[in-house]
């Protein structure tokens, strides 16, 4: 039996690379342009303003979140920004995407994820975060900086929670809320000055996520004791 082999010039895998590349480019395009549609749509149902554009002043504004401060080649796009009713209270809120890269060169890796940040209705709030207990967390105790322990051995094996003002952490994380927490997952819940960030600082999430974690964060304050919401209020500016 007499084998053939055929033999194909250079120039033919060049081009058919480029033309993979190619159809790989454009797929990506159409991929971030159903995005920005959907994400669009998702802030005209909310009554919200939409802008695409890369904002490279977000991280000037919010820096004070550890998220916003990693890499370089910082920006924000797909941003929706407005006022919403938060559990019964007027908030700005921003939410979108936003892209940071680490290292140089060929060892560059460009990470993207979405974020929440709503300007809470109080003028003197706490910092407190809240999030899932890691590794990292019990060393941090070892080393004489603990995270706060409640009631609940599950929520406290589950979440850490740090908050100067422990009397404001224990009015706020109380067991309804514990419960609200343990049975969702919120990701990173971070207020600093007077926002709140949420966000899982791994992925972007898909448009249906955006309205859904509005949501979230609706019903987190709505549990908020009135007595807790009272005393903020009634704090000096």
């Amino acid at each position: 039996m007499l084998t053939v082999a055929i033999q194909f010039p250079e120039a033919v895998f060049a081009v058919l690379g480029i033309l993979v590349f190619v159809a790989v480019a454009w797929a990506v395009h159409l991929a971030s342009v159903r995005r920005r549609e959907a994400l669009a749509a998702v802030a005209d149902r909310l009554g919200l303003r939409f802008d695409a554009r890369r904002d490279r002043r977000h991280d000037d504004e919010y820096s004070h979140f550890e998220v916003f401060r990693q890499g370089h080649s910082r920006a924000a796009y797909n941003t929706i920004w407005g006022t919403l009713s938060i559990a019964g209270r007027d908030c700005r809120v921003k939410t979108g995407d936003f892209t940071y890269t680490e290292n140089h060169g060929k060892s560059a890796t460009t990470y993207n994820l979405s974020y929440l940040i709503l300007h809470l209705p109080f003028d003197a709030v706490p910092d407190l975060l809240i999030r899932r207990e890691g590794v990292f967390d019990k060393l941090a105790g070892a080393f004489g900086f603990p995270d706060i322990n409640f009631e609940s051995s599950e929520f406290s094996r589950r979440f850490h929670v740090r908050c100067r003002d422990r009397k404001f952490a224990y009015g706020v994380v109380t067991a309804r809320m514990m419960e609200f927490l343990l049975a969702t997952d919120p990701g990173v819940i971070d207020i600093e000055r007077g926002r709140l960030c949420m966000t899982d600082g791994t992925r972007r999430w898909t448009p249906e996520e955006f309205e859904a974690r509005i949501r979230w964060v609706g019903d987190f304050l709505a549990r908020w004791p009135g007595h807790v919401t009272a005393e903020l209020d009634a704090r000096p500016r």
